[in-house]
């Protein structure tokens, strides 16, 4: 059995470009990064730590728990290595498990390898141990160990999340071409937000970015739309503990009536898809859906609230040369009818972005999948800038 207080090395992995908003993150909560990369941040942590973690974090993908490093040459020694490796305090024989493996390593071609040669040496311990032999398979129902290989530099891992923490959970009805949760949430902390101010969302489609405003607004975090995680499945794990933090989340929601949030969209399906996923996230009553062009999207007097569009940029819908207009009409109701606010676009679109006709003040680099996109920022001064 583990010992879930034991600290250790922690990983807490991210998709590219996100680090920073993770690090972020990371010091709210009160842990203290020891290491930042584009991918992933080092910690020093325990079990128990994890479970926070994973209940809490918007804009992380996994939260692995350092099992072993060792030098690993070649393919032909993983199963060797794994197998000395004390599986039976890890998980029951009756426990289902899963590998994952990322490998840069010149013998190996093939990572399914790995997980296979990996699988094939937990089973054969306790298979040698008890004459009985834990199931195996892809899915993420159970335990998740996971394995970094590169070169010569070998690290074993409790995934103790499972399904990526990106996916928060809210969202039933994903609309066309959706933002993904940690994507929305990473670009509202680029966008410097102060939760307080006016947070208008023109062409909200599915809802995604308004509602995960209110729920940062409001202090509630992803962990109250799950329920399953792979650490449950580790030995050790204690489900008070896990009860404990998930009430002590509960209790930081708090109420902000001064909250005004704004999603308007062209489509009617599209406000009662984002309705229906805001209704899920508990967050509907704190955000006003319009049905409109954007256009006429109501946006309230007041010098620091953040206006924030995510529009079509001719990669996944629609044509580019029918979105040119749009991005000029964009930049005219920035410039007319925003003074005050901060104006952010998110697009992976560069000659489309030079339609709207405004200098930006900041350029902040993300990807969405394999796009490579900017969220530009305006800064929108009422009457002459000084």
């Amino acid at each position: 059995m583990i010992d879930f207080d034991l600290k250790g090395k922690v990983v807490v992995t991210c998709k590219d470009r996100f680090a920073p908003y993770l690090e972020k993150e990371l010091l709210e909560l009160g842990f203290r990064p020891r290491h930042v990369s584009r991918t992933h941040i080092e910690l020093y942590a325990s079990l128990n730590d994890c479970i926070d973690l994973n209940l809490h974090l918007r804009t992380a993908s996994h939260v692995l728990y350092e099992i072993k490093s060792f030098y690993l040459h070649k393919a032909d020694d993983i199963y060797r290595r794994v197998k000395s490796l004390p599986w039976e305090d890890f998980i029951d024989v009756d426990t289902y498990f899963s590998v994952v493996s990322h490998v840069e390593n010149d013998t190996v071609n093939n990572p399914l390898f790995v997980n296979v040669k990996i699988k094939d040496a937990v089973v054969d311990r306790f298979r040698e141990k008890f004459g009985r032999r834990p199931d195996t398979g892809a899915d993420f129902n159970g335990a998740v160990f996971q394995l970094y290989w590169k070169d010569t530099q070998a690290n074993l891992y409790v995934n103790t999340s499972g399904e990526t923490l990106a996916k928060h959970g809210y969202r039933k009805i994903p609309g066309h071409a959706p933002m993904l949760e940690a994507l929305a949430s990473a670009t509202i902390y680029a966008s410097e937000w102060d939760k307080n101010s006016p947070f208008i969302n023109p062409m909200c489609g599915s809802g995604t970015l308004a509602i995960e405003a209110a729920l940062m607004a409001t202090g509630r975090f992803p962990g109250l739309f799950r329920d399953h995680y792979a650490f449950m499945y580790i030995k050790g794990y204690d489900e008070e503990v896990y009860e404990k933090i998930r009430r002590k989340m509960e209790n930081k929601i708090t109420l902000n009536p001064n909250l005004k949030i704004i999603a308007s969209d062209i489509s009617e399906q599209a406000v009662l898809f984002a309705k229906e996923n805001a209704g899920i996230a508990g967050v509907e009553e704190l955000i006003d859906f319009e049905v409109c062009d954007f256009e006429e999207t109501n946006v309230p007097p007041n010098e620091n609230g953040v206006v924030f569009f995510n529009p079509e940029y001719g990669e996944r819908l629609g044509e580019e040369g029918d979105l040119g207009e749009t991005y000029k009409r964009m930049g005219d109701f920035l410039k007319q009818k925003c003074s005050g606010y901060s104006g952010y676009i998110f697009t992976g679109n560069m000659a489309l972005a030079k339609r709207v006709g405004l200098r930006t003040s900041r350029r902040i680099e993300f990807y969405n999948g394999t796009i490579d996109c900017r969220l530009l920022k305006y800064e929108l001064f009422k009457g002459k800038k000084e």
